[in-house]
């Protein structure tokens, strides 16, 4: 079983039933990360040259032809930060940033042989968004980041190809902070189904032993 396979109890995540606030029964305090503004961009980055680094195989044979590109995490690097608050936009600001993302390129060489090696996608954001006042416990800008590229042309010359990359970025201001919050209790955790193909179930499911205790009389007919 698991929250959402038949475990029926009001001490685990769904939806509400009734009062909310029926069951309710103390304030705790949370150590979370509150996100105070966010934000979400998604084009297609046309003409986007990706360098090739640590080719697996090592030494491929050149030229190589691109099969596809995918970025390897959901979180972008921010190697570029700066804030500009906006007079006229109570703590608003102008936010700009450089994002890398590293991606996955997979290729087949001049003999054929499937190959793989890193690469980067760089792209730059510039966006207004909510920015808290300063505190002791600073902000930070997070991203989330997806890119993908099903198709690209192999440059000999620098070792790269160039490719139109499908990308996503959200952008997060966010702070760790001591939440307080009401509560249900702790939750119940239901015991784990474990997955089985059944391979024995029709055999399992057959009588102990024979049915029936006669011929009826007709065995010799």
């Amino acid at each position: 079983m698991s929250f959402f396979s038949n475990f029926q109890t009001d001490k685990c995540p769904g939806p509400i039933g009734g009062n909310p606030l029926n069951g309710l029964n103390e304030k705790v305090c949370l150590q979370a990360q509150r996100v105070f503004d966010a934000c979400i961009k998604q084009w297609q980055n046309a003409g986007a040259v990706l360098p090739l680094t640590d080719p697996t195989p090592a030494s491929p044979a050149y030229p190589l032809t691109f099969v596809s590109a995918r970025s390897t995490v959901s979180v972008g690097t921010v190697t570029a930060f700066q804030v500009d608050r906006l007079p006229d936009k109570a703590n608003c600001a102008r936010v700009q940033a450089t994002i890398d993302i590293p991606v996955e390129v997979l290729y087949t060489d001049a003999n054929g042989v499937e190959g793989k090696a890193s690469s980067v996608v760089t792209v730059s954001e510039d966006v207004i968004l909510f920015v808290p006042q300063p505190s002791i416990v600073p902000y930070e800008l997070q991203c989330v980041v997806s890119a993908v590229a099903p198709e690209g042309a192999f440059n000999a010359e620098t070792n790269s190809f160039t490719a139109d990359v499908c990308i996503t970025v959200i952008l997060k201001v966010v702070i760790n902070v001591d939440l307080l919050v009401p509560t249900y209790g702790y939750c119940a955790i239901p015991p784990a189904q474990e997955y089985t193909q059944e391979i024995c179930a029709g055999f399992f499911e057959l009588p102990l032993y024979p049915q029936g205790n006669s011929c009826g009389g007709n065995c010799g007919k």
